[in-house]
């Protein structure tokens, strides 16, 4: 096969259906599994509450990508959204970039809790080198598959939906009924955590990071059936379903295990969850749908980020270099995103993925808001009060966030800041250089 480095995308190959499975493929996933500890460690025996808020500000946020969806459909999503607002600028190219690897991140993370949630079979702790490794053998598959080609992605995606939603609602209704669906908490000796107001706000992050997977859908705007209609319709029935279902698994952890354990679990706190009412069984039960949930999850983010790249490079807002490749351009972007994600899965542990996650994603999110607000409020016919609030909510949640991370590990604030600093830098030189080309 012969380089091209142009990018064709498929009208009408995605259903409303496949996009749902897209967006909930990506959303539960990593996100329930691996983030319940992490959000629990901040907000207490409040958590459950914190989904439901993170939810709420999802919402508001979602209603920017829809008015941009229903206007300027695109293959290229977020890309092309930032474009239409600021032009072929560093600012658009950037955020574009923090998009993109924020979703490159949600990978890692994907990979590393299957990596966790699979050893939890065998009992290996999750501190084993086989964690990144079972991550890397996941992303090699998610690669095979997503060149495959889009109808077999679609069904793949849906399929596993379909099965991880209903054994993770078996999960959690079993649970509470035999809890007699209460509100009150596990008990145990020390069942004692101190959050304060800004960890419970910082905690909203996390919750939006398990939430950004709505995402995925305008990724794939062109490629999905009537996307004026049906790109919206598919981002507010993911969202609806993964809240259901988080709110659910959520609160039947919080009946199943006592605060401390949760957050000691919390890698894998749903599988530690299974074994108080299920045993033996409930953690395989439990891993078994971990394992379709990740593989899922990362099938879907793969296929909607190496596009993503694609649509950049076409619009020369991203460097490219083929690297001697063969094939179409989203074939090296597809690759290129597979690396990134290894590497990170292979030196980074899930708390430090979700926190640099998150932190460039509600960046990203504002950029977009903000760029609506601005420029496009009129042509996409969006109401500005809405769009304040979802600015408002952003800037709130990510300043208690920063400020918790650095008062706890200032690392992951420095790491941010630089790979930010270096996105801007690096596309305020090339798109500098190549205008002057």
């Amino acid at each position: 096969m012969e380089n091209n480095h142009s990018s064709t995308y498929k009208k009408n190959s995605i259903s409303l259906i496949g996009a749902v499975g897209l967006g909930t493929g990506v959303m539960i996933s990593a996100g329930i599994f691996a983030l319940v500890g992490q959000v629990a460690e901040l907000a207490g025996t409040i958590f459950p509450l914190i989904f439901i808020v993170g939810g709420i500000v999802t919402a508001f946020s979602a209603y920017s990508y829809i008015k941009l969806s229903n206007e300027f459909p695109s293959a290229g999503g977020i890309g092309m959204f930032l474009t239409k607002a600021y032009g072929k600028s560093t600012l658009a190219a950037s955020a574009s970039l923090l998009m993109a690897f924020s979703m490159v991140i949600n990978q890692s993370l994907v990979a590393r809790t299957f990596g966790t949630y699979t050893l939890q079979l065998f009992g290996i702790d999750q501190m084993s080198f086989l964690v990144p490794l079972l991550g890397v053998g996941l992303l090699i598959l998610a690669f095979i598959i997503n060149i495959s080609g889009n109808l077999f992605i679609e069904s793949f995606t849906s399929i596993a939906s379909l099965l991880k939603i209903g054994g993770l609602s078996v999960f959690a209704i079993v649970i509470l009924w035999i809890a007699g669906f209460s509100f009150e908490a596990a008990k145990s000796v020390g069942n004692t955590v101190n959050p304060t107001n800004v960890s419970y706000i910082a905690a909203i992050a996390l919750t939006i990071l398990a939430f950004k997977g709505f995402t995925t859908i305008t990724n794939s705007g062109s490629e999905i059936v009537k996307p004026n209609k049906n790109v919206g319709r598919a981002i507010i029935i993911s969202i609806s379903i993964s809240l259901l279902i988080y709110l659910l698994v959520s609160w039947a952890v919080l009946i199943s295990l006592p605060i401390t354990e949760i957050i000691h679990a919390k890698n894998y706190a749903l599988a530690e969850a299974a074994k108080p009412v299920f045993g033996g069984f409930g953690l395989i039960f439990t891993v078994v749908i971990a394992i379709i949930a990740t593989i899922s999850g990362i099938i879907a983010s793969v296929f909607a980020v190496s596009r993503m790249l694609a649509m950049l490079t076409d619009m020369e807002l991203i460097p490219h270099k083929d690297f001697g490749i063969k094939g179409r351009i989203q074939k090296h972007t597809l690759v290129y995103t597979i690396i990134i994600a290894m590497v990170l899965t292979i030196f980074f542990d899930l708390t430090k993925i979700a926190s640099i996650g998150a932190i460039l994603y509600l960046i990203m999110d504002m950029v977009i808001h903000w760029g609506v607000l601005k420029h496009l409020r009129k042509k996409v016919g969006a109401n500005p009060v809405i769009l304040i609030m979802a600015l408002s909510f952003d800037a709130i949640v990510l300043g208690a966030f920063l400020w918790i991370k650095a008062t706890t590990d200032l690392f992951i604030v420095i790491v941010s800041a630089i790979f930010i600093l270096l996105i801007f830098f690096g596309e305020h030189f090339f798109l500098k250089l190549k205008n002057k080309n």
